[in-house]
């Protein structure tokens, strides 16, 4: 009679009843009685309201460059040609630049000046004015005559009022001054005050054709005034003294 096996004794013949295939056991020794069974426990799942903990991923996510060739942390690098093309532009480029500004508005002002007199005033016709003066026979009208090329005529104009009728003709003078001529029929106590601006006598002046007074002016001017019983002639501007002889002077 053979002895009982122990209950936890595994038999040597592993072959199964009924001529099915031997089946070998992949499992390692059994635990001992009274030994649980080592099975590597399962991670349990997130509580509820706690993420899930994730792998970082290595690269871009973590601030650093990423292995991946499309996918980079570094941002590239500004192209740098046009900054440098910008800096390298010497003080003798900027000032061919203005140079090249600068040569046809000096070529325009020299056309401008040299072909269509933009420094010249624009001349005018006093006879137009001198006849319309004559025809009404206010007072007698003089007219300059042979004052030269030099004396430009920029303004005339006869006008009647109801203290009487004045011509007034002005002129620029071969120096570059105004000076105007004043025949009018106005009473000279109102008339001088008005055009020589609180102006004061001072003195005879020698000149033919008539008792002429030389007065100061408005705006540091001066005037040459001749009185006469139907008319009273003021030469009168900022043209120089011997200038202002002339135009009166020429008076015929």
């Amino acid at each position: 009679m053979e002895p009982a096996h122990p209950a936890d004794r595994v038999p040597t013949d592993a072959t199964p009843p009924d001529g099915q295939p031997p089946v070998r056991s992949t499992a390692g020794p059994a635990p001992e009685v009274g030994e649980p069974a080592l099975v590597e426990p399962s991670p349990a799942p997130p509580a509820a309201g706690e993420p899930a903990l994730v792998e970082p991923v290595e690269g871009a996510a973590r601030g650093g460059a990423s292995s991946h060739p499309a996918v980079s942390g570094d941002q590239p690098a500004l192209p740098a040609r046009r900054e440098k093309a910008r800096s390298e532009r010497s003080p003798r480029d900027m000032a061919l630049s203005l140079l090249v500004l600068l040569v046809p508005i000096v070529l325009l002002l020299a056309f401008y000046r040299g072909f269509l007199g933009g420094d010249e005033p624009a001349t005018v016709d006093p006879a137009p004015a001198v006849e319309q003066a004559r025809a009404a026979g206010a007072f007698p009208v003089s007219q300059p005559e042979g004052l030269g090329a030099g004396w430009r005529t920029v303004n005339a104009r006869y006008r009647a009022e109801s203290g009487g009728a004045t011509l007034r003709i002005g002129y620029v003078t071969p120096e570059g001054r105004g000076a105007q001529l004043v025949e009018s029929s106005v009473p000279a106590d109102k008339l001088l005050p008005a055009e020589l601006k609180g102006g004061q006598p001072q003195g005879p002046a020698d000149l033919p054709g008539g008792s002429w007074q030389r007065y100061t002016a408005r705006d540091n001017e001066q005037a040459l005034v001749l009185l006469e019983p139907n008319r009273t002639v003021i030469v009168i501007g900022d043209a120089r003294e011997n200038e202002l002889r002339q135009l009166a002077t020429a008076l015929r």
